[in-house]
């Protein structure tokens, strides 16, 4: 037979889940769009001379990022609670997945910061000269941004793994958790193909990649927090 029963824990957990996201994802689109992209160029001397000039907003979104990977712990420890009782093996490996998304966005501030300590230069890197260091500040900032594809592969793993447990528990629309489903593994493979071939964004535009599972997010957060969570449908055995 099956049950209905949703505990408080979990209908906390999902309204912190909703909350999480929201504010993650906030963060992240002012750091990368209002921040980061307005600083970083095409042209390495202009590139360095705007994070120079503007360093203490460029720090900010340094600070961004760091309480990105903050939020996204929240997220996955609320998202295991919830999804915990439809499989907790799955519902453990996505939060395992998660980590991953986290350490590497993690990997690619460090890459910033150490940009920014090479535009600096200081008696370390005095054999250096400005371009170089120029040319290696640029490197690294490239070298940040690779890191976010890898780290998007372990993303679209971990929203596949949750989006099933969605679909199977009936906590949300199915229609909705069958949208999680193919917008995460579409991000999976566009992650994966741009591995196998660095041309791929010009088949599929890099925007692409996240994008529509970044709606089933925004979706799915909305639900969240008017709708909550409906009944289970999960098959239980009883004592």
């Amino acid at each position: 037979m099956t049950t209905s029963s949703i505990d408080k824990s979990q209908r906390t957990a999902a309204k912190v889940t909703a909350f999480a996201y929201l504010i993650t994802f906030a963060t992240v689109v002012y750091v990368h769009y209002g921040i980061l992209w307005r600083l970083i160029t095409g042209n390495t001397a202009e590139t360095a001379r705007n994070i120079l000039a503007n360093e203490r907003l460029f720090r900010i979104g340094l600070a961004g990022n760091l309480i990105f990977c903050v939020g996204v712990f929240v997220l996955l420890t609320a998202l295991y609670v919830v999804l915990k009782p439809v499989n907790k093996g799955v519902a453990l490996l996505a939060a395992f997945w998660w980590l991953v998304w986290v350490f590497m966005w993690l990997v690619m501030t460090l890459n910033l910061f150490d940009a920014l300590r090479l535009l600096h230069g200081g008696d370390p890197l005095q054999a250096f000269g400005a371009d170089q260091l120029q040319a290696l500040a640029s490197f690294y900032l490239h070298k940040g941004f690779d890191s976010y594809y890898i780290g998007l592969l372990f993303w679209g793993l971990a929203s596949t793994a949750c989006a099933c447990l969605w679909f199977k528990s009936r906590y949300i629309p199915r229609a909705l958790a069958a949208f999680g489903v193919v917008s995460s593994v579409f991000a999976v493979t566009c992650s994966f193909a741009l591995f196998i071939n660095p041309g791929f964004d010009k088949i599929v535009g890099l925007g692409w990649f996240d994008s529509p599972m970044g709606l089933f997010d925004i979706a799915l957060s909305f639900w969240l927090l008017i709708k909550g969570l409906k009944p289970s449908g999960i098959a239980e055995a009883l004592p």
